[in-house]
């Protein structure tokens, strides 16, 4: 298989990643199924992706025909049989559990063409963790977007320890045909380049608040005012959701073994008050 030979792509998952993965992929001409068990998260997909095209349109990014074009080529599917069974490139972008992730490759590897390569956007479980799940190890790999998908441009692709130099090739050269800028690691790590660099910014950050040395804006204004950062940690956290940060940091911390791995008291308060960050309006910060 070549990277010509990819049509259709398939992503499963249609959360703030999956769903703007799904409108890049269409945006560069990709024919795209958006999967998603859960039909009230697909009709809120489409709305945020209807409302972020507006503006975009708006501020002049793109034209109306563009928009137009790129909704053509998007499928909103409940059903993950119809989502995969001509898909040429599948990309899962669902929630942080490894349980969730084998099971859900173990039916794509069912359901799927054999030629089917499938990417994981998690930056913290490696693709080696889901690959025995399938009878294609070498055509999984991930493939990792970082927030918001529309805007950042970096895409991190990591050729596990079955992933073929095949499928590293063709997941390396359709994030370039996305439009987007990878980079290639031939070496599995959690977390990859990106978030382990801004995992060490985001412990310092947290330590400082936990020690009440600086307040979560004070911290944020440091890293924005002082190293030019576009956004500070807390705001990042935010964004991202505090769901997400907690998931995360217990998955690394269930495969250490390691108490410094542990979401910190103040991320697990917030979880487990349900406060998320942006998507329930209250997190670090409150958002009307």
């Amino acid at each position: 298989m070549d990277i010509n030979q990819i049509k259709q792509i398939a992503v499963v998952g249609s959360g703030a990643m999956g769903s703007q993965i799904a409108m890049v992929c269409a945006l560069a001409g990709y024919h795209v199924i958006l999967q998603d068990i859960n039909e009230e998260s697909l009709v809120k997909a489409k709305r945020s992706l209807e409302g972020n095209m507006k503006r975009r349109v708006e501020k002049g990014r793109l034209s109306q025909e563009q928009v137009k074009r790129a909704f053509d080529r998007i499928r909103f599917e409940s059903l993950l049989e119809e989502a995969v069974k001509n898909a040429d490139f599948l990309i899962e972008a669902i929630v942080e559990k490894l349980e969730a992730k084998r099971a859900l490759y173990a039916e794509v590897d069912r359901l799927a063409p054999a030629h089917t390569i499938i990417a994981s956007n998690s930056s913290t479980i490696v693709s080696s963790k889901m690959a025995d799940a399938t009878y294609r190890p070498d055509k999984i790999c991930n493939m990792h977007f970082f927030n918001p998908a529309l805007v950042m441009e970096l895409v991190e692709v990591v050729q596990g320890p079955y992933t073929s130099e095949e499928t590293a090739q063709i997941t390396f050269e359709l994030a370039k045909r996305i439009n987007k800028v990878p980079i290639l690691l031939k070496k599995e790590i959690s977390g990859f380049v990106a978030n382990r660099i801004l995992g060490k910014l985001m412990d310092e950050a947290i330590y400082l608040l936990e020690n009440g040395v600086a307040t979560a804006e004070e911290i944020d204004l440091a890293c924005t005012k002082a190293l030019n950062h576009p956004i500070g940690p807390f705001a990042l956290i935010d964004l991202t959701g505090i769901d997400v940060h907690y998931y995360i940091r217990m998955q690394r911390y269930q495969e250490s073994g390691d108490e410094k791995m542990k979401p910190s008291q103040i991320v697990t308060e917030l979880f487990e008050k349900g406060d998320f960050g942006r998507k329930t309006g209250k997190g670090f910060y409150t958002y009307s």
